[in-house]
């Protein structure tokens, strides 16, 4: 059990770390011509969402990504990563503009989840996080998502519905954050190392479920070797773009359903298995 616990937690550290690259980064990197959008039409721009255009493989794309911060300033700028309903409400109008234009969409999540606060949910939380599930699953363009730091609960799966499912590997994907798992089931949040390891929450445990489809290697880790990850990326997002736009729009409805429909049924056989 301890070399179990040892292994989740530090993958938790890893995609914690302050040095590891963020959003902005990985867009910059394989979208030097991103031309920003801004503003949900409703509210305001909610800098926890950075949403646009760029270009890779010779493919005009549309980016939808989770943005943490680097410094301490940016962090208090974009909210530490953790989108407001208007952010979803941009999210969801850039992806409607992308399948009305054809384009396919990238989501990089990065989120320990959505924003608690009281106004967030005055302008309804739940509701953006669900309305964006929902529209999501029939959009008629391809949609691939990547993890690539955090993927915390209804804050990453706001933008986690997709055709192709990527982790990078010292990343992690949960229903919550390990500190407020233990929380509640240890009334201990000191415990969380614990937590992590029955939360089965890294790449690898999450490609065994079939919840995602693969794991990009980082090497000597994303903090300490960006490029070589982000050349993983790079090449397998270009590659499944091209596999993806050539279905159907009726073809990638049909087997985004049935992705997530397997999927929701081995987990739920998990749970009464356990």
């Amino acid at each position: 059990m301890s070399d179990t616990i040892n292994t989740a937690w530090e993958k938790v550290k890893l995609a914690r770390h302050p040095k590891r690259p963020t959003a902005h980064q990985i867009i910059k990197s394989l979208f030097p011509d991103f031309l920003e959008l801004h503003g949900d039409r409703l509210y305001s721009d909610d800098q926890s969402i950075t949403g646009g255009i760029g270009t890779l493989g010779g493919v005009v794309m549309t980016v939808i990504a989770e943005e943490k911060g680097g410094s301490t300033d940016e962090k208090i700028k974009h909210n530490f990563g953790m989108p407001h309903p208007e952010g979803y409400r941009k999210a969801l109008r850039l992806m409607k503009q992308a399948e009305k234009f054809n384009r396919p969409i990238l989501c990089i999540i990065d989120t320990p989840g959505a924003y608690p606060g009281i106004g967030a949910e005055e302008r309804g939380q739940a509701s953006a996080i669900a309305t964006n599930l929902k529209e999501m699953m029939g959009l008629k363009t391809p949609i691939i998502v990547v993890v690539l730091s955090e993927g915390g609960s209804g804050g990453a799966l706001a933008i986690g519905v997709g055709d192709y499912i990527m982790m990078f590997e010292n990343s992690i994907y949960a229903i919550l954050s390990p500190e407020g798992y233990a929380s509640i089931i240890y009334k201990d949040s000191q415990k969380a190392d614990l937590a992590a390891s029955l939360m089965k929450l890294t790449a690898e445990d999450l490609l065994s479920f079939g919840v995602i489809d693969q794991i990009i290697p980082e090497h000597e880790g994303l903090h300490l070797d960006p490029d070589f990850g982000i050349e993983q990326l790079k090449n397998a997002v270009i590659e499944q773009t091209k596999r993806l736009t050539k279905r159907s729009s009726s073809a990638l409805l049909q087997a985004r359903y049935e992705k997530f429909r397997r999927m929701g049924v081995y987990l739920e056989q998990g749970e009464h298995d356990e």
